[in-house]
């Protein structure tokens, strides 16, 4: 199953046995939308909602797709209807755990909506499901790593003004700025305007524009481990799976007096 599929993909594979579509939509720090109601008003048929909040602090991941009817063996596509774009999160995370087979859809369900196509609403139907995966260590790095030093690029994927310290961080108590020596690439400029990812060329143009080369490793950070997640999902695009995800991203290291931080934009 390719990493990215259209509506149209989707739509021809409606109801078939080994597919798990999941809706991981996530409010923006500060929104006090329920996304989990909004989910049960409106979602693709057969959707299940991947609550990325909770999923994130889940002391066992795996029981808890089999509770949510997720199998590790299943083809599974995820969505989003949030400016986060926060289905690459699922995306991640789903990999990170050992699923097998994940997908985004393209344009999540503002295109599907869009083109025309079948919601319904209500809570999930159950379904049995075996996840037997168990966490790739491989895909991450901590504060420590950074501290210790990386032998890598890390990234940044929040907005210049965020990046910069020139707009404050919406999350209470943590600091401005960004870790010392990172890049910036904010993760809105993988996607037009209508959530579709951009195309190949115009990736590595982004990336490039970043002072980062794609195809060589990378760690990604941004606010709370969601957004970087869209600079990995671009990389895999571009036929590169070994960039890593800073999970703790700023609200760890900006919410630490000890650690350094630097104000201004990316240095050239």
């Amino acid at each position: 199953m390719r990493d990215l599929v259209t509506t149209a993909d989707l739509a021809g594979e409606l109801g078939a046995p080994d597919l798990v579509i999941l809706d991981a939509s996530m409010a923006p720090p500060g929104n006090p939308a329920d996304m989990r109601a909004e989910y049960e008003g409106k979602h693709i048929p057969g959707a299940r909602f991947f609550d990325i909040v909770a999923l994130k602090k889940a002391p066992d991941f795996a029981s808890a797709m089999e509770h949510l009817g997720v199998g590790s063996g299943d083809r599974i596509i995820v969505y989003d209807h949030t400016p986060l774009r926060s289905a690459t999160r699922a995306w991640w995370q789903l990999r990170h755990h050992g699923a097998q087979h994940v997908a985004v859809l393209d344009g999540g369900l503002g295109k599907w909506l869009a083109e025309g196509r079948p919601v319904e609403s209500g809570p999930a139907r159950a379904r049995d499901a075996s996840f037997a995966g168990r966490p790739s260590h491989g895909r991450h790095v901590t504060k420590g790593d950074i501290l210790a030093g990386l032998d890598t690029p890390l990234v940044d994927a929040r907005d210049a003004k965020r990046f910069s310290g020139e707009s404050s961080d919406p999350r209470p108590g943590i600091a401005d700025g960004h870790i010392p020596g990172a890049c910036n690439l904010p993760f809105g400029d993988l996607y037009r305007p209508d959530g579709t990812v951009r195309s190949v060329e115009e990736l590595r143009a982004a990336f490039a524009a970043a002072g980062i080369n794609p195809d060589q490793p990378f760690a990604a950070s941004c606010g709370s481990g969601v957004t970087a997640t869209s600079l990995l999902f671009a990389a895999r695009l571009l036929g590169n799976d070994s960039a890593q995800l800073y999970e703790g991203s700023w609200t760890e290291w900006g919410g630490d007096p000890a650690t350094p931080k630097e104000l201004g934009p990316p240095r050239g």
